[in-house]
């Protein structure tokens, strides 16, 4: 791996992209898309937000937001209904079917924190949770204080 080995970013994506697939693995759908129970749970929390403040709770760009709520709709998970105020705007709402599916992707989910849990150790877990929320918020100064 060469000098990779010791690139955080390197090793968030790998850490990443290995515990998606086992959660995917756990849920056994395969072809389960990266970020929809986060999609889904942010809106079983917040019923009727709109797509900017999934954007930023989720942290997903809405270029790729976008396409991914179209997917959800289209599976009958949520609706989006246009904001009376701003038609520009649509307000996200868990269907009946979505709630059911997040419930189950819940069950699986929590199993699958709990492996987590043992791996990264009781003691460890606050510290690396701190870390990762201080990398997304010094991330994000950063964009802001450049501009970007």
């Amino acid at each position: 791996m060469g000098p990779l080995k010791n690139y955080i970013a390197f090793q968030l994506r790998r850490a990443q992209d290995t515990s998606f697939q086992a959660f995917a693995r756990r849920v056994g759908e395969a072809d389960l898309s990266p970020g929809h129970f986060a999609i889904l749970a942010v809106i079983g929390e917040n019923p009727g937000l709109n797509q900017t403040s999934l954007s930023q709770a989720t942290g997903r760009d809405k270029s790729t937001l976008t396409p991914a709520l179209k997917g959800l709709e289209k599976q009958g998970l949520i609706s989006r209904t246009r904001s009376e105020v701003d038609r520009r705007s649509y307000h996200l709402h868990l269907t009946e079917p979505g709630r059911q599916h997040l419930a189950r992707l819940m069950v699986h989910a929590e199993a699958h924190d709990r492996k987590l849990d043992e791996i990264v150790g009781e003691f460890h877990k606050s510290l690396l949770i701190h870390l990762l929320e201080r990398i997304v918020s010094e991330l994000e100064e950063a964009e802001t204080d450049q501009g970007v």
